[in-house]
């Protein structure tokens, strides 16, 4: 992701509980993390799971939420304020599956627990799109954490400003390539199902296929507000 506002949450808006779970490394502090780069830190918490084994990947998926105007609230970010919703042009996470209990979501820019369930992170990191202006409702590609590994590539030029600058400090490591591609990032944040890999979903349809609810608790689509 490279930029966010942070908006007052009267102008869009929610709370809930969490459980903890398996976990497929140690610790947030133990991910390679690098701010405004949430694709390539979940990128490396994939290889982290495909180099330690410590799950099946078949059990993973790469989310990139986003929409066609790039402008997407999250609410408990850690560059939010107080109950205020942060709004990215794209967010990336890790979708756990296939667990006996509810499915967990790895966010390393969330205030919320690492991971959390993914009830405790549609109530109050999603929250509703019922009263938010249509401008901002989310959808998500859903990628396969396998195909994500293979298949993505960065360049990082996005996050470079006109004059070569980089609009946030990259990564120490070389970037993300394949030995086809440099640069494939908008790919993925594409909300369009006819290109780019995994499958797009609206935030209902996503959390009926993997919570098997229709939408966020009556809670949080009550306490969401028009932005």
């Amino acid at each position: 992701m490279s930029r966010h506002i942070s908006v007052p949450a009267e102008r869009l808006q929610c709370d809930t509980e969490m459980k903890s779970e398996v976990r497929i490394t140690q610790s947030r502090e133990n991910c390679v993390y690098t701010s405004c780069y949430c694709e390539e830190n979940v990128w490396k918490l994939c290889e982290f799971v495909r180099t330690e084994q410590t799950a099946s990947l078949d059990e993973l998926f790469v989310v990139f939420i986003s929409n066609e105007n790039r402008m997407v609230p999250l609410w408990k970010q850690k560059s939010g304020r107080r109950d205020q919703p942060v709004i990215w042009d794209y967010h990336v996470v890790l979708l756990q599956v296939g667990l006996q209990s509810d499915s967990l979501v790895y966010d390393l820019d969330s205030e919320l627990p690492f991971p959390c369930s993914l009830q405790l992170y549609a109530d109050q990191a999603l929250r509703s799109d019922r009263n938010i202006r249509p401008a901002y409702h989310r959808k998500l590609r859903v990628v396969p954490a396998d195909s994500f590994l293979l298949n993505f590539a960065s360049d990082r030029s996005h996050m470079r400003n006109p004059d070569g600058t980089w609009k946030t400090p990259p990564p120490l490591y070389p970037p993300i390539h394949t030995a086809e591609c440099q640069m494939n990032l908008n790919d993925f944040i594409s909300m369009d199902p006819t290109v780019g890999w995994g499958a797009v979903f609206s935030l209902d349809h996503f959390l009926q296929r993997y919570l098997g609810n229709s939408s966020v608790s009556a809670a949080a689509a009550s306490a969401a507000a028009s932005p």
